[in-house]
């Protein structure tokens, strides 16, 4: 059995679950931040999916 990192879900997941440690770990490491970096970027722009890519992007080549 492999491990998915993604739960799946039946709907469209359109924000992280901050609260959650494993889903934010999962996301950290998809994004290619710390925990720190992405709790960060949260309080910055909020947990939309979206908007976090785009802000870590940004982020990045800055």
């Amino acid at each position: 059995m492999s491990f998915s990192p993604m739960p799946v879900q039946s709907r469209t997941v359109t924000h992280i679950d901050i609260t959650d440690r494993a889903v934010r770990s999962a996301w950290a490491e998809r994004y290619g931040v710390t925990d720190a970096q992405l709790r960060k970027a949260v309080r910055m722009v909020g947990s939309r999916i979206t908007t976090l890519s785009n802000h870590l992007r940004m982020a990045s080549t800055s």
